[in-house]
């Protein structure tokens, strides 16, 4: 039996273990939205869509850009390639592999992604695919990380892989039998995925009604004057954010304050809590330092809601922005308001800056965020909108985890299976 480095486990004597340079080529892409003389249009294969996706195919709506030629034929995609997440600010979101199943002439990978391309004499793409969504393989590559709050997989780390090689009809066997076995599971998975859905589209609605119309439906209603908020309850009044939020920056001298990680469902929690990467002091100075009570806003994922009040003192990136909030004020309620599909949108109208996808690298800048105009109902009024937001929607959260921990029991079923397979741990002889 051969081992696979990093795995305690063994491969079937007629396999080898090999490390991925050997059986496939590799490369990063750099290729942006690259303005030249010749500006060619190209669909780039961004790095959301392989977050999103688990095959990469024409139907898939990708971001149009522009390249060189050169850069086009470097990393123009091929059926069988597998594209990987070469850096994110998730280190569980690093080396998320998709399958390129349908590919033209203009389709190419995009930044922060790295294209694999199997040797077809030695490596099949679809097992590849799945070695890459085994968790034990795909580790070699999360620990090879590098990185604070943004996370990035080395070239180097990629080509030196361990990677599991049967014969390559074993390697096609092995695909076609987890391409079956996996779409049961994929279906119910799908299934308990609309019911979470469909909780939360009514979450959406009742903090969207709460938010922006207050709790009694017969109130009169006047125009707000601002495009983007239509009209308010009549009492309520409009104050432009500059007035409700003061910016804090003021920075660490020696790092020794706790780093801070800002998550979408968990808030700010304590960056060692959430990531293997552990943080030294030095590596922190000039980070900026934040306290219980403040804002802390993601600015390049404003848009997405990436936005919490600081529960204990510490340290956030420098690249985030900290705010005091007025005395006169509900945070909570604000941030409840930031979170709604309403002001994603008003904040990624506002940002500005370059990338690719349906962010990039597109920041919500201070100056733009403290010029909005929000709602500002009385201040008694901003608390019982949270209280009844808290109350009506604990019963959907209660159903949401119910849902989720039955998805996830589910995908680790599915990981178990898919890591079985590739490091033969399964009898596949039947099948073949």
């Amino acid at each position: 039996m051969n081992s696979i480095d990093g795995w305690q486990g063994e491969v079937p004597p007629d396999w080898t273990v090999r490390p991925l340079r050997s059986v496939a080529e590799y490369a990063v892409s750099n290729v942006d939205k690259i303005a030249s003389d010749e500006e060619l249009p190209v669909r780039l294969c961004n790095y959301t869509d392989v977050y999103n996706n688990e095959t990469i195919h024409l139907g898939i709506e990708f971001m149009a850009g522009t390249a060189t030629q050169a850069e086009i034929n470097k990393f123009r995609l091929l059926a069988d390639d597998v594209v990987i997440t070469k850096d994110s600010e998730s280190w569980e979101d690093i080396a998320i592999p998709a399958l390129v199943t349908e590919t033209s002439d203009d389709l190419v990978c995009g930044y922060h992604l790295a294209m694999i391309r199997p040797d077809p004499k030695k490596l099949d793409g679809e097992f590849l695919f799945r070695c890459l969504q085994s968790k034990v393989l795909r580790i070699q590559l999360e620990l090879a990380a590098t990185g604070i709050t943004r996370y990035g997989v080395p070239k180097n780390a990629i080509g030196s892989m361990a990677l599991p090689v049967p014969p390559k009809s074993v390697q096609q066997v092995i695909a076609r039998f987890l391409d079956k076995q996996t779409s049961d599971i994929d279906n119910l998975i799908f299934a308990k995925q609309r019911v979470l859905d469909l909780l939360a589209e009514k979450r959406r609605v009742i903090v969207a009604e709460a938010i922006m119309r207050g709790l009694n439906p017969a109130v009169r209603l006047r125009p707000s004057g601002i495009d983007w908020l239509g009209d308010i309850p009549a009492h309520w009044q409009l104050k432009r954010s500059k007035w409700l939020f003061e910016e804090r920056d003021e920075r660490s001298t020696d790092g020794s304050e706790v780093l801070l990680s800002l998550r979408m469902e968990r808030g700010l929690v304590p960056h060692n809590d959430v990531s293997e990467k552990l943080t030294r002091p030095e590596e922190l100075i000039g980070y900026k330092k934040t306290s219980v009570g403040q804002l802390v806003v993601n600015r390049m994922r404003a848009a997405t809601g990436l936005i919490a009040i600081t529960t204990q003192d510490g340290l956030v990136s420098p690249d985030y922005a900290v705010f005091w909030p007025s005395a006169e004020i509900s945070t909570d309620y604000y941030v409840e308001m930031f979170k709604t599909p309403l002001l994603q949108a008003v904040f990624r109208s506002e940002s500005t800056g370059l990338g690719t996808g349906s962010q990039g690298f597109l920041r919500l800048y201070s100056q733009n965020f403290l010029a909005l105009w929000f709602p500002y109902p009385p201040l008694e009024e901003q608390y019982d909108i949270v209280r009844y937001i808290a109350t009506e929607t604990a019963r959907i959260d209660r159903l949401r985890a119910a849902a989720e921990h039955s998805i996830n029991l589910l995908k680790e079923r599915r990981g178990a299976l898919i890591t079985a397979a590739v490091t033969g741990q399964i009898d596949l002889s039947e099948e073949a």
